[in-house]
């Protein structure tokens, strides 16, 4: 029910239909609290936490999911290869509300931290913490992990309280769709706010046309390609060729919980497989009970983001692609290591500064 839901919605706002005319004077109404909100930080800096470490925010300006996490990844990764010592802080969409923040490494539990947030930590290896108050979560990331040295946002481009040097973007083929506001069309904020971020990524499916650019900012497709499998059961991790030449011939289904389970899909039947059903979940679904008995078949192919939360089902029959983000430009990370090193170093120089002022 939900996904048709959100199906229809990204459907309507794809145009300047009826239901956009509709929905016109409350996204009037949107804009201007929008613009309150953006209006009483300016007037109020000292609102604003700027951390001394450096601080990137991957987010995007489409409501919904734009394919973040993988670029999320990516780049604490890419940055650990470069010497970095990254941490990850995020909401934690659908963990279990805390007063404090929650922060951990390596394999963590999504009932507790979001089902995001523990794939990032299991796939680098990176510190985490989850909270809403995005300072808050930065602090405690920095106490229990003070080797951390920059720190990466998962969302939050919409937090103003949280102070950013580098703004990553995010977005599909689908652009800023019809331009209007929620709830007339899709956007948390005007499509002019692309025009003052520093890189946009373009997630398109194969063969699928990049939106328009806007700005100044570096501009690069993303696509995602399978790269292993792994058995949920026994753990076993085969190349997306080797398991397509074993499994690929029996019935398979896929199932995802994603915000466009349909790209995951795609991305399986554009790289070889023949899919006998289809099961397309809402984002972020709990999971608590297994939706996979139905399915007829001798393999069914999940996200990684969906298998943090199906190990615990012991199916034989559960497979975790694990997909790998290809870019059309590999050296944005050398650029966004190099603009990092120099934040970094301003950074240090005023906080030094800082402390030599107040011993007069």
């Amino acid at each position: 029910m939900k996904a048709g839901i959100e199906r229809a919605l990204h459907t309507a706002w794809s145009k300047k239909g009826g239901f956009s005319l509709a929905m016109w004077p409350l996204s009037k109404l949107y804009g201007a609290i929008v613009d309150h909100r953006k209006a009483g930080f300016l007037r109020h800096p000292d609102r604003i936490h700027h951390d001394t470490l450096p601080v990137v925010v991957v987010g995007n300006i489409y409501v919904g999911g734009t394919g973040k996490t993988p670029v999320v990844i990516a780049l604490v990764e890419a940055l650990q290869a470069r010497g970095w010592q990254p941490g990850v802080i995020s909401r934690g969409y659908g963990a279990r509300p805390s007063d404090k923040p929650r922060a951990g490494r390596g394999t963590l539990d999504p009932a507790l931290f979001g089902d995001e947030p523990a794939l990032v930590a299991a796939h680098t290896g990176a510190p985490v913490c989850v909270h809403p108050d995005r300072q808050a979560a930065i602090r405690r990331l920095r106490r229990q992990y003070p080797q951390v040295d920059v720190v990466i946002s998962d969302d939050g481009l919409q937090h103003l309280a949280l102070g950013r040097d580098l703004e990553i973007i995010v977005q599909d083929g689908r652009g800023v769709g019809n331009g209007r506001l929620l709830p007339a069309g899709p956007l948390r904020e005007p499509a002019t706010r692309l025009e003052t971020v520093d890189f946009i990524i373009n997630n398109l499916l194969p063969g699928e046309a990049p939106p328009p650019s806007l700005g100044l900012a570096r501009v690069l497709n993303m696509s995602m390609e399978p790269a292993r499998v792994e058995h949920l059961a026994s753990g076993e991790s085969l190349s997306w060729r080797e398991w397509l030449s074993k499994h690929g011939q029996r019935p398979c289904a896929a199932a995802a919980a994603i915000g466009r389970p349909q790209r995951f899909f795609d991305m399986l039947r554009h790289h070889g497989l023949t899919l006998a059903h289809t099961l397309a979940l809402p984002d972020h679904y709990d999971y608590e009970q297994s939706p996979f008995e139905p399915l007829q078949a001798e393999s069914i192919l999940i996200t990684p983001k969906d298998a943090v939360k199906c190990r615990k089902f012991g199916d034989a029959r559960l497979y975790c692609v694990h997909p790998a983000p290809s870019f059309s430009d590999p050296a944005w990370f050398d650029h966004a290591h190099e603009m990092l090193k120099a934040i970094s170093s301003l950074k240090l120089a005023s906080t030094h500064a800082e402390e030599l002022n107040s011993e007069f």
